[in-house]
C-alpha cells in the first residue's frame, strides 16, 4: 500500500484556527462596560451637537463677528441686551409659557382620564387622531391656521363670531389675538403627546386603590384628586417641564404668523429676536448673548419648578 505522503516543506505552515481575543470580549461583556456602551450614542450626539455649540455660542458672546473679522469686546453684547424691544419679547414669551403650560398640563390630564375609562368608546381611534397633529409640518399647519384666523370675513373665525352676533377680528393685528393665535397652534400641535404620557402613567394606577376608595364611598372627583393625580405626579412635573422649556424655545409658532416681524412686536419671541439680530441683522455676537441669556433663563426657572414640585426629594421622605 502507498503511504500518503506527509507536506515535509518547511517553508509551508500549518493553518490554525484563530481564537477570538477572549479577554477582550469579556471585557466588552463585563457589566462596567456594557451601559457605558449603550449610552455612548447620546453621549456623543450630546458632546458634538449640544456641548460644543454652547460653549461656542458663549464664547462668541464677547466678540463682534463681521465676515473676515472677529474682535474681543468683552460684555458689551450683554449690555445691548436689556432694551425695550428684548423686555418686550421677554414679555411676550413669558406669557405663551404660562398659558402653554397651564392648558397642555390641566387638559391632557382630564382628557387622558376619559380615554383610559370604560365610558368613552372607539378609545384606539381617538388616540391616534390626537396624536396626528405632532406629526404634522408645524409650517403647513400655520398655514392653514393663517387661513383659518385670516382677517377677511369669509374666513372661519370671522364667519363664526358674525354667525353669534359678534364682529370680525383682525387676528393678527391686536396683542391679545396674537397671542391666542401662537397658543392654540402650540397647544393643537402638542395635546396628542402629553396625552399619551399621561396615559402611559394611568396604566400604573393599581386598581386597588379605586376599589378600597369606593368601599370608603368616595364619588369619582374623589377619586380623580386623591387617587389619580398623586400617581401622575411625576408625569405632570415631567410635562410641565418640558412645556416650560419648549415655551421659552418657541420660535415656529411665531414666524409662521408674522414671517417678516408683527406690528408692535406683538408676537415677537426670545428666540425670535435672537434669529431677527443674530440671522437678520447678522450681529451674531449679539444674538449669542441673547441666546446665553436665555439659557440661563431656562435654567433658573426649570430649577425653581422641580425644588417647588419636590422633584429632587427622594421617593422615601
Amino acid at each position: 500500500m502507498l503511504e500518503t505522503s506527509k507536506n515535509t516543506n518547511p517553508d509551508i505552515a500549518p493553518i490554525k484556527n484563530k481564537k477570538p481575543n477572549k479577554g477582550l470580549l469579556n471585557f466588552l461583556n463585563s457589566k462596567k462596560v456594557v451601559p457605558y456602551i449603550f449610552v455612548s450614542p447620546f453621549i456623543l450626539s450630546f458632546l458634538v451637537l449640544s456641548l460644543y455649540p454652547s460653549i461656542q455660542a458663549i464664547i462668541m458672546s464677547f466678540q463682534r463677528v463681521l465676515p473676515g473679522e472677529i474682535t474681543f469686546i468683552g460684555l458689551r453684547n450683554y449690555e445691548r441686551v436689556f432694551n425695550p424691544t428684548f423686555y418686550k419679547a421677554l414679555s411676550n414669551t413669558t406669557i405663551y409659557v404660562i398659558l402653554t403650560v397651564v392648558i397642555l398640563v390641566t387638559i391632557p390630564i382630564i382628557l387622558a382620564v376619559l380615554l383610559d375609562s370604560k365610558v368613552v368608546k372607539f378609545k384606539t381611534l381617538f388616540r391616534t387622531s390626537l396624536f396626528l397633529p405632532a406629526l404634522t409640518s408645524v409650517i403647513v399647519a400655520g398655514m392653514v391656521f393663517r387661513l383659518m384666523f385670516a382677517e377677511t370675513d369669509t374666513a372661519v373665525a370671522n364667519q363664526i363670531l358674525n354667525w353669534v352676533g359678534l364682529e370680525s377680528v383682525d387676528w393678527r393685528y391686536n396683542a391679545w389675538s396674537g397671542m391666542f393665535l401662537m397658543v392654540i397652534l402650540a397647544s393643537w400641535r402638542w395635546m396628542g403627546v402629553n396625552i399619551l404620557y399621561f396615559l402611559a402613567a394611568l396604566q400604573n394606577v393599581p386598581n386597588e386603590l379605586y376599589e378600597a376608595a369606593e368601599i370608603d364611598g368616595a364619588n369619582v372627583l374623589q377619586k380623580f384628586f386623591y387617587v389619580t393625580l398623586p400617581f401622575l405626579k411625576p408625569v405632570t412635573i415631567f410635562v410641565a417641564t418640558i412645556s416650560i422649556i419648549g415655551g421659552f424655545r418657541m420660535f415656529e409658532e411665531s414666524f409662521v404668523f408674522w414671517t417678516a416681524g408683527s406690528p408692535g412686536n406683538i408676537g415677537l419671541t426670545i428666540v425670535g429676536y435672537l434669529y431677527q439680530q443674530g440671522i437678520q441683522q447678522n450681529d451674531m455676537g449679539f444674538g449669542a448673548a441673547i441666546g446665553v441669556i436665555l439659557m440661563i433663563i431656562i435654567f433658573i426657572i426649570t430649577l425653581i419648578q422641580l425644588f417647588v414640585t419636590g422633584a429632587f426629594k427622594r421617593g422615601d421622605e
